[in-house]
């Protein structure tokens, strides 16, 4: 297939060409909203702050199937380090390079070429077809997809499915789906010392010293053995930082950043007492603060996953191994609602890197597993 004759590899580029570095959508959800109201969508737009917000339904009643995405990306870095414009999208050996290309402009466009698709030949469906798009998802995600679901529920609106399009896939398209995510738990950790001259250490206290038992401990918790569906709950130091630069110095406090991805065998309380408890159980003198990102979450056998899977085979020929590993995404705002979620994606080997880039070939075949989503959700053969 031509480029000509493909319309997701025409959208993708014509998002990737709006420079979206988180949060400015920079017109990308006017794009998409356009292409939504020609096809007889509702389309609303939902500002929070400096975050846009699009939610757009067409047909009424439950289920209600949702895309879910964001149109926000990474910034490129250093333009030099790329091998053409990261905002000017550019074909070669068979990828389009250019920020968001797999992360994740080309999944909103494989939806739209889906939707159309569907409503072609299935203008009157039962059920509500949904998006739900935000700016947000690579900043702090607070006024983005958590803002709208909190919208949606006052509104008295649930979703059923939805299909989340972040780059799942690993080696070739559709091999993994992400059927849940773990946890991710965030601290800012600070122990308390004194400082003083190295010639006196009598006369200080080194916290450096004082925490290395206690760091010790942390890093060999076994904190649990995951379960079937999740792998261990796993403590890791990002950041240390003490001193004043200066040798003849001992420091005043030490600095550390650490994160822990876990599992559903855990919750964010049970996890801070147990730091805790590692951390008064050796006599540190500290102060901690601690952000939670995201609860795991976790979608169950049932009719999203049988329809995902099957849609990926019908495409494909694999079936496609479903996983909760990875880092967190906007799923951790839809599921608690009672909604099933998938992530199902592009290759995800190149995102946020420079170069990033998607297969070309891997553009309307994913169009097509959108498709076969919707319609064994929305319009199944025995309906």
């Amino acid at each position: 297939m031509s480029a000509s004759d493909n319309p997701v590899l025409r959208l993708t580029k014509q998002l990737m060409e709006r420079e979206s570095v988180t949060p400015d959508d920079a017109g990308c959800q006017s794009l998409i909203g356009a292409e939504l109201q020609q096809l007889g969508f509702q389309v609303h737009n939902l500002p929070f702050g400096e975050v846009q917000n699009l939610w757009a339904t067409h047909g009424t009643g439950h289920p209600i199937v949702a895309f879910a995405g964001h149109t926000d990306v990474v910034p490129p870095g250093p333009a030099e380090q790329w091998d053409s414009a990261p905002f000017a999208p550019s074909l070669r050996n068979g990828y389009l390079y250019g920020r968001g290309a797999a992360d994740m402009k080309s999944s909103l466009a494989a939806m739209l070429v889906a939707t159309r698709g569907y409503l072609r030949n299935t203008p009157s469906h039962p059920g509500t077809l949904a998006y739900l798009l935000t700016s947000d998802e690579e900043g702090p995600a607070v006024n983005g997809t958590k803002r709208v679901m909190t919208h949606l529920q006052q509104q008295g609106i649930a979703l059923d499915y939805c299909v989340v399009g972040e780059p799942s896939s690993s080696q070739r398209l559709g091999d993994t789906v992400r059927v849940g995510r773990r946890g991710s738990l965030n601290g800012n950790l600070r122990i308390l010392g004194t400082q003083g001259h190295v010639a006196y250490p009598e006369l200080a206290r080194n916290p450096i010293h004082e925490f290395a038992p206690a760091l010790q401990a942390l890093t060999s918790t076994h904190w649990d053995n995951g379960n079937a569906s999740f792998p261990p709950t796993s403590l890791q130091i990002s950041n240390v930082q003490a001193g004043t630069g200066a040798s003849n110095v001992i420091p005043g406090e030490l600095s550390v950043e650490f994160n822990i991805r876990f599992s559903t065998e855990q919750t964010a309380d049970s996890l801070q007492r147990r730091v805790a408890d590692v951390l008064d159980r050796h006599k540190q003198a500290y102060r901690l603060q601690w952000t939670l990102s995201g609860n795991p979450f976790l979608t169950e056998p049932g009719t999203l996953r049988t329809a995902t899977a099957a849609a990926v085979q019908s495409v494909t020929g694999l079936t496609p191994e479903e996983s909760t590993s990875g880092g967190t995404s906007d799923g951790r705002f839809i599921a608690p609602s009672g909604c099933q979620v998938v992530e199902l994606g592009p290759i995800n080997a190149s995102i946020h890197k420079v170069n990033e880039c998607v297969a070309v070939d891997d553009l309307m075949p994913l169009a097509e597993i959108y498709r076969a989503i919707v319609q064994r959700l929305l319009s199944p053969p025995d309906a």
